[in-house]
């Protein structure tokens, strides 16, 4: 068959890409942290990390989930967070021990969440602080046997890591009570996780990275399989379409105003995780006059 499209490709976008280069999309990110290391990775809120923080974080988050809280390899893990720095940190380590990652809506009503849980068989949750009490209504109905609970300014570095945590909770009264026993915070599962030895596992193309969700729309919403050669395929389309532009700025940034839990801005994070770009991430864009 003629290819008549690769007519109207930009000059130096290829014809074709080879996911088989990574096994994963675990292995394709490895390789970009030991790349750009010491490059900002992603930046919120003023706090900035790096890829190799972003490297030795994760693995902390991975270690606990696969030897404290005794999560296997194809176990589902939901992500149910805004746009904030513990969001990356819990998709590279999710995906170095292993899990599927079933990525919720924080907007999501308590009906929402439950079918989300209770249809993707996920165990485990990381949830912010401001939403518990929606998975509060649901935890006994489903299967999670492992509540992560983050604030917002868990990352931030003291002292505005304690200061943004005491406003939302006290001042703003954004964070409406809930009862979720044996939740842990997110911070004492990273201080917990990097005394553990995180075991090394293989993944392929063929396991399951996202169960990612559908809206809806016509009906109760659907977990569609990613695979990691899905999202392998993905990012190294996106960079064979955009390298030409990005060539030799070593200083690209994005910003990341959509939220990770909708595919669209979960591809372009990935994307500029591959080549080494800077994620600014918009926690809520309307803070922000300009959204």
């Amino acid at each position: 068959m003629e290819k008549v499209w690769l007519a109207s490709y930009p000059p130096g976008v290829p014809a074709e890409i080879n996911p088989d280069e990574y096994r994963s999309l675990s292995d394709m990110l490895e390789k970009s942290f030991a790349r750009h290391a010491d490059r900002p990775a992603f930046v919120c809120m003023g706090r900035s990390l790096t890829y190799g923080e972003l490297d030795r974080l994760s693995r902390h988050f991975a270690a606990y989930l696969q030897q404290v809280a005794g999560l296997r390899k194809g176990d589902r893990i939901a992500i149910m967070l805004p746009n904030v720095l513990q969001y990356p940190v819990a998709i590279v380590g999710a995906f170095r021990a292993g899990l599927t990652i079933v990525n919720t809506n924080p907007l999501y009503t308590p009906r929402e969440v439950e079918h989300q849980l209770r249809d993707s068989g996920a165990r485990a949750i990381l949830i912010l602080d401001s939403f518990a009490h929606t998975l509060d209504a649901v935890h006994d109905a489903t299967d999670v046997d492992t509540v992560i609970v983050a604030g917002v300014g868990d990352m931030l570095g003291f002292p505005k890591s304690v200061i943004a945590n005491f406003v939302l909770r006290h001042v703003r009264k954004q964070v409406p009570e809930y009862s979720l026993p044996g939740a842990i915070r997110f911070t004492d599962v990273m201080s917990k996780g990097r005394y553990e030895n995180l075991a090394p596992l293989e993944l392929t193309h063929e396991d399951i990275a996202f169960l990612q969700y559908t809206g809806g729309t016509t009906g109760v919403s659907k977990g569609a399989v990613l695979t990691h050669r899905n999202l392998v395929a993905n990012v190294m389309q996106l960079e064979a379409w955009f390298a030409p532009d990005l060539a030799g700025n070593e200083d690209s940034t994005i910003v990341g105003a959509l939220p990770l839990y909708h595919i669209f801005a979960l591809n372009q994070a990935l994307f500029f995780m591959k080549t080494g770009g800077r994620n600014l991430l918009i926690a809520n864009p309307r803070d922000f006059p300009g959204f």
